[in-house]
Protein backbone atom coordinates (compact mmCIF):
# COMPACT_ATOMS: atom_id res chain seq x y z
CA UNK A 1 0.00 0.00 0.00
CA UNK A 2 1.22 3.13 -1.06
CA UNK A 3 2.21 5.64 1.97
CA UNK A 4 -0.17 8.93 2.18
CA UNK A 5 2.45 11.69 1.13
CA UNK A 6 1.36 13.16 4.04
CA UNK A 7 3.54 11.18 6.13
CA UNK A 8 6.91 11.40 6.74
CA UNK A 9 9.62 9.69 4.98
CA UNK A 10 12.86 10.89 7.26
CA UNK A 11 12.55 12.95 10.03
CA UNK A 12 15.82 14.62 11.43
CA UNK A 13 16.14 16.36 14.25
CA UNK A 14 18.84 18.73 15.73
CA UNK A 15 19.35 21.11 18.80
CA UNK A 16 20.79 24.76 18.11
CA UNK A 17 22.92 26.23 21.28
CA UNK A 18 22.89 30.04 21.40
CA UNK A 19 24.62 32.10 24.29
CA UNK A 20 23.55 34.91 24.18
CA UNK A 21 27.24 36.71 25.25
CA UNK A 22 30.86 35.00 25.17
CA UNK A 23 31.39 33.23 28.29
CA UNK A 24 35.04 32.48 30.39
CA UNK A 25 35.80 29.33 32.39
CA UNK A 26 35.96 30.72 36.27
CA UNK A 27 36.33 28.77 39.10
CA UNK A 28 32.49 29.01 39.71
CA UNK A 29 31.51 27.79 35.94
CA UNK A 30 29.74 30.19 33.47
CA UNK A 31 29.66 33.90 33.70
CA UNK A 32 26.75 34.84 36.00
CA UNK A 33 24.01 37.29 34.08
CA UNK A 34 25.11 34.73 30.94
CA UNK A 35 21.94 33.90 28.59
CA UNK A 36 21.35 30.24 27.61
CA UNK A 37 19.46 29.76 24.58
CA UNK A 38 18.02 26.75 23.23
CA UNK A 39 16.39 26.08 20.11
CA UNK A 40 14.98 22.69 18.39
CA UNK A 41 14.68 21.74 14.88
CA UNK A 42 13.26 19.43 12.68
CA UNK A 43 13.14 18.92 8.91
CA UNK A 44 11.22 16.45 7.30
CA UNK A 45 10.47 15.48 3.56
CA UNK A 46 7.30 16.12 2.00
CA UNK A 47 6.07 15.58 -1.71
CA UNK A 48 6.89 18.91 -1.80
CA UNK A 49 10.08 18.83 -0.69
CA UNK A 50 12.14 19.09 2.72
CA UNK A 51 10.42 21.07 5.27
CA UNK A 52 12.23 22.81 8.08
CA UNK A 53 10.80 24.00 11.37
CA UNK A 54 11.89 25.51 15.10
CA UNK A 55 10.21 25.02 18.13
CA UNK A 56 9.95 27.66 20.45
CA UNK A 57 12.55 29.35 22.27
CA UNK A 58 14.00 28.43 25.71
CA UNK A 59 16.41 31.42 27.39
CA UNK A 60 17.79 30.51 31.25
CA UNK A 61 19.89 33.10 32.78
CA UNK A 62 22.87 31.47 34.68
CA UNK A 63 22.69 32.81 38.41
CA UNK A 64 25.32 33.99 40.23
CA UNK A 65 27.48 31.51 42.40
CA UNK A 66 28.48 33.50 45.95
CA UNK A 67 32.15 31.82 47.12
CA UNK A 68 35.08 33.32 48.17
CA UNK A 69 38.71 32.33 49.42
CA UNK A 70 41.10 34.24 51.97
CA UNK A 71 44.19 33.03 52.43
CA UNK A 72 47.75 34.37 54.42
CA UNK A 73 50.41 35.90 52.07
CA UNK A 74 52.93 35.72 54.92
CA UNK A 75 55.67 32.77 54.14
CA UNK A 76 55.39 31.97 57.82
CA UNK A 77 55.16 33.56 61.25
CA UNK A 78 55.92 37.28 61.21
CA UNK A 79 58.74 38.23 63.36
CA UNK A 80 57.81 41.32 65.37
CA UNK A 81 58.09 43.47 68.25
CA UNK A 82 55.69 45.46 70.43
CA UNK A 83 54.42 48.36 68.28
CA UNK A 84 52.82 48.57 64.90
CA UNK A 85 52.72 45.99 62.81
CA UNK A 86 51.35 44.41 59.09
CA UNK A 87 49.66 40.89 58.07
CA UNK A 88 48.92 40.61 54.61
CA UNK A 89 46.10 38.50 53.31
CA UNK A 90 44.99 37.59 49.67
CA UNK A 91 41.40 37.59 48.96
CA UNK A 92 39.86 35.42 45.99
CA UNK A 93 36.12 35.56 44.43
CA UNK A 94 35.59 32.33 43.34
CA UNK A 95 32.08 32.74 42.26
CA UNK A 96 31.00 33.22 39.03
CA UNK A 97 30.34 36.96 38.88
CA UNK A 98 31.26 40.44 40.67
CA UNK A 99 31.24 40.58 44.38
CA UNK A 100 31.99 42.98 47.55
CA UNK A 101 33.22 41.56 50.44
CA UNK A 102 32.98 42.43 54.19
CA UNK A 103 36.11 41.93 56.12
CA UNK A 104 36.49 41.68 59.65
CA UNK A 105 40.15 40.97 61.65
CA UNK A 106 39.82 39.17 65.06
CA UNK A 107 43.15 39.05 67.23
CA UNK A 108 41.61 37.32 69.61
CA UNK A 109 42.14 34.04 68.63
CA UNK A 110 42.12 30.91 70.97
CA UNK A 111 45.73 30.30 72.71
CA UNK A 112 47.44 33.45 71.55
CA UNK A 113 49.66 34.76 73.68
CA UNK A 114 48.96 38.03 73.61
CA UNK A 115 46.39 39.89 71.20
CA UNK A 116 47.04 42.70 69.38
CA UNK A 117 44.96 45.28 68.67
CA UNK A 118 43.62 45.99 64.98
CA UNK A 119 44.40 49.73 63.83
CA UNK A 120 42.76 48.82 60.51
CA UNK A 121 42.43 46.83 57.34
CA UNK A 122 43.80 48.05 54.12
CA UNK A 123 43.86 46.96 50.01
CA UNK A 124 46.73 47.19 48.36
CA UNK A 125 46.17 50.23 45.97
CA UNK A 126 49.65 50.32 44.23
CA UNK A 127 49.11 46.08 43.55
CA UNK A 128 53.15 46.18 44.80
CA UNK A 129 52.26 43.62 47.79
CA UNK A 130 53.91 45.70 50.24
CA UNK A 131 51.93 48.29 52.74
CA UNK A 132 52.59 51.83 52.17
CA UNK A 133 51.28 54.09 54.90
CA UNK A 134 49.57 57.01 53.15
CA UNK A 135 49.37 55.35 49.62
CA UNK A 136 47.28 52.01 50.37
CA UNK A 137 43.47 52.80 50.80
CA UNK A 138 42.02 52.05 54.49
CA UNK A 139 38.72 50.60 54.36
CA UNK A 140 36.46 52.52 56.88
CA UNK A 141 33.80 50.54 58.85
CA UNK A 142 32.72 48.19 58.55
CA UNK A 143 35.21 47.57 56.16
CA UNK A 144 34.08 46.62 52.75
CA UNK A 145 35.85 45.98 49.43
CA UNK A 146 35.29 46.81 45.65
CA UNK A 147 33.05 44.35 43.72
CA UNK A 148 36.26 41.72 42.33
CA UNK A 149 35.76 40.01 39.52
CA UNK A 150 34.68 36.43 39.20
CA UNK A 151 38.22 34.74 39.68
CA UNK A 152 39.67 37.92 40.36
CA UNK A 153 42.06 38.51 43.95
CA UNK A 154 42.51 41.09 46.28
CA UNK A 155 45.77 41.65 48.19
CA UNK A 156 44.68 43.18 51.55
CA UNK A 157 46.89 44.29 54.96
CA UNK A 158 45.73 43.82 58.29
CA UNK A 159 47.52 46.87 60.39
CA UNK A 160 48.13 46.06 64.22
CA UNK A 161 50.10 47.04 67.39
CA UNK A 162 51.79 44.61 69.48
CA UNK A 163 50.68 45.26 72.96
CA UNK A 164 53.94 46.15 75.50
CA UNK A 165 53.44 43.46 77.10
CA UNK A 166 54.54 41.19 74.50
CA UNK A 167 57.43 39.04 75.31
CA UNK A 168 60.30 37.40 73.58
CA UNK A 169 59.40 34.27 71.82
CA UNK A 170 55.86 34.97 72.22
CA UNK A 171 53.20 33.85 69.39
CA UNK A 172 50.02 34.91 68.31
CA UNK A 173 47.19 34.40 65.39
CA UNK A 174 44.64 37.51 63.88
CA UNK A 175 42.00 36.00 62.23
CA UNK A 176 40.20 37.33 58.95
CA UNK A 177 37.08 36.97 57.81
CA UNK A 178 35.75 37.78 54.48
CA UNK A 179 31.65 37.70 53.35
CA UNK A 180 30.22 38.19 50.27
CA UNK A 181 27.99 41.51 50.78
CA UNK A 182 24.65 39.77 48.91
CA UNK A 183 24.60 36.99 51.89
CA UNK A 184 26.26 34.06 53.12
CA UNK A 185 24.72 30.71 54.77
CA UNK A 186 24.22 27.32 53.81
CA UNK A 187 25.03 26.48 50.25
CA UNK A 188 22.47 26.73 48.00
CA UNK A 189 21.02 29.29 49.96
CA UNK A 190 19.32 31.73 47.66
CA UNK A 191 19.14 35.14 47.54
CA UNK A 192 16.28 35.74 45.03
CA UNK A 193 17.14 38.69 42.26
CA UNK A 194 20.08 39.72 43.97
CA UNK A 195 22.77 38.23 41.58
CA UNK A 196 23.96 40.22 37.99
CA UNK A 197 21.70 41.45 35.93
CA UNK A 198 18.21 40.27 38.14
CA UNK A 199 19.15 36.51 37.96
CA UNK A 200 19.75 34.99 41.73
CA UNK A 201 22.40 34.95 43.53
CA UNK A 202 23.03 31.14 45.29
CA UNK A 203 25.50 30.98 48.01
CA UNK A 204 28.45 28.14 46.99
CA UNK A 205 30.02 25.08 48.27
CA UNK A 206 32.13 27.51 50.54
CA UNK A 207 29.48 29.34 52.01
CA UNK A 208 30.21 32.33 50.51
CA UNK A 209 32.27 33.12 53.30
CA UNK A 210 35.78 31.82 54.03
CA UNK A 211 38.42 32.76 57.35
CA UNK A 212 42.42 32.72 57.51
CA UNK A 213 44.77 33.24 60.18
CA UNK A 214 48.05 35.01 60.17
CA UNK A 215 50.68 34.60 62.70
CA UNK A 216 53.37 36.76 64.92
CA UNK A 217 55.73 35.70 66.57
CA UNK A 218 57.79 38.17 69.29
CA UNK A 219 61.61 38.10 68.61
CA UNK A 220 63.60 40.84 70.39
CA UNK A 221 66.86 40.58 70.53
CA UNK A 222 69.43 42.97 72.19
CA UNK A 223 72.85 43.32 72.13
CA UNK A 224 74.92 44.17 75.62
CA UNK A 225 78.46 45.05 75.97
CA UNK A 226 80.88 44.17 78.79
CA UNK A 227 84.24 45.43 78.96
CA UNK A 228 87.19 44.50 81.09
CA UNK A 229 90.86 45.49 81.25
CA UNK A 230 94.05 43.35 82.66
CA UNK A 231 97.17 45.36 83.61
CA UNK A 232 100.60 43.45 83.34
CA UNK A 233 103.29 45.68 84.97
CA UNK A 234 107.03 45.32 83.76
CA UNK A 235 108.36 43.92 87.27
CA UNK A 236 105.53 40.72 86.83
CA UNK A 237 102.84 42.58 88.48
CA UNK A 238 99.35 43.77 87.78
CA UNK A 239 99.89 47.96 88.56
CA UNK A 240 99.40 50.33 85.98
CA UNK A 241 102.08 52.27 86.12
CA UNK A 242 104.10 53.27 82.80
CA UNK A 243 105.20 50.29 80.51
CA UNK A 244 102.57 48.23 82.11
CA UNK A 245 100.50 46.38 78.95
CA UNK A 246 96.89 47.00 79.53
CA UNK A 247 94.73 44.25 77.69
CA UNK A 248 90.83 45.40 77.20
CA UNK A 249 88.38 42.74 76.32
CA UNK A 250 84.76 43.63 74.46
CA UNK A 251 82.54 40.72 74.72
CA UNK A 252 78.78 41.11 73.20
CA UNK A 253 75.90 39.45 74.98
CA UNK A 254 73.59 39.00 71.82
CA UNK A 255 70.04 37.94 73.75
CA UNK A 256 67.10 37.15 72.10
CA UNK A 257 65.41 34.67 69.72
CA UNK A 258 66.64 35.92 67.09
CA UNK A 259 69.90 37.82 65.31
CA UNK A 260 71.41 41.48 65.05
CA UNK A 261 72.41 42.61 61.82
CA UNK A 262 75.56 44.45 60.88
CA UNK A 263 77.07 44.94 64.42
CA UNK A 264 79.92 46.86 64.39
CA UNK A 265 82.39 47.86 67.76
CA UNK A 266 84.29 50.45 67.48
CA UNK A 267 86.39 51.57 70.54
CA UNK A 268 89.30 54.43 70.63
CA UNK A 269 93.08 54.08 72.35
CA UNK A 270 92.72 55.88 75.32
CA UNK A 271 94.87 59.33 76.13
CA UNK A 272 98.21 58.40 77.26
CA UNK A 273 98.16 54.96 76.09
CA UNK A 274 99.81 53.41 72.54
CA UNK A 275 98.13 50.68 70.46
CA UNK A 276 100.00 47.73 70.42
CA UNK A 277 100.15 46.56 66.79
CA UNK A 278 99.00 43.06 66.04
CA UNK A 279 97.20 42.44 68.76
CA UNK A 280 93.60 43.27 67.76
CA UNK A 281 92.20 39.62 67.84
CA UNK A 282 88.42 37.87 68.01
CA UNK A 283 87.02 34.87 70.26
CA UNK A 284 91.23 34.31 70.58
CA UNK A 285 91.57 34.62 66.72
CA UNK A 286 94.27 36.91 65.17
CA UNK A 287 92.46 39.85 63.41
CA UNK A 288 95.20 41.94 61.20
CA UNK A 289 95.57 45.61 61.65
CA UNK A 290 94.59 46.57 57.99
CA UNK A 291 91.01 47.68 56.71
CA UNK A 292 89.85 45.13 54.26
CA UNK A 293 91.12 41.90 54.67
CA UNK A 294 89.08 40.72 57.62
CA UNK A 295 86.53 41.71 60.04
CA UNK A 296 89.26 44.03 62.35
CA UNK A 297 91.13 46.90 62.04
CA UNK A 298 93.17 48.80 64.16
CA UNK A 299 95.72 52.23 63.93
CA UNK A 300 96.95 54.83 66.66
CA UNK A 301 93.23 55.94 67.06
CA UNK A 302 91.13 52.92 67.55
CA UNK A 303 89.90 49.68 66.69
CA UNK A 304 86.52 48.28 64.76
CA UNK A 305 85.82 45.28 64.38
CA UNK A 306 82.62 44.46 61.98
CA UNK A 307 80.95 41.21 63.56
CA UNK A 308 77.88 41.14 60.43
CA UNK A 309 74.80 38.93 61.39
CA UNK A 310 75.49 37.18 65.18
CA UNK A 311 73.04 35.18 66.57
CA UNK A 312 70.92 35.12 69.60
CA UNK A 313 72.89 33.56 72.47
CA UNK A 314 76.09 34.52 71.03
CA UNK A 315 79.05 36.49 72.80
CA UNK A 316 81.88 37.47 70.58
CA UNK A 317 84.71 38.59 72.36
CA UNK A 318 87.41 41.24 70.91
CA UNK A 319 90.66 41.78 72.94
CA UNK A 320 93.72 44.33 72.07
CA UNK A 321 96.54 45.49 73.72
CA UNK A 322 97.76 49.09 74.53
CA UNK A 323 100.59 50.22 76.59
CA UNK A 324 100.74 52.98 79.08
CA UNK A 325 103.12 55.59 77.53
CA UNK A 326 106.87 55.93 80.17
Amino acid sequence: MKKDTNTFRYLGLTAILAVGVPSAAHAGGVDAGTLIENTAQATYDTADGTETIDSNTVTLKVDELLDVTVTSLDPGPVSTQPGSDVLTFELTNTGNGPEAYTLTANPAVAGNDFDSTVDGIAVDTNGNGVYDDGIDAILTAPATTAEIAADGTLTVFVLLTVPAGATDTQESQVELTAEAVTGTGAPGTTFAGAGVDGSDAIVGVGGADDSATGDLVVAITTVDLVKSATVADPFGGTSAVPGATITFSIRADVQGSTSVDDLVITDAIPTNTTYQPGTLALDGGGLTDASGDDAGEASATGISVDLGTVAGGSAPTITFDVVIDE
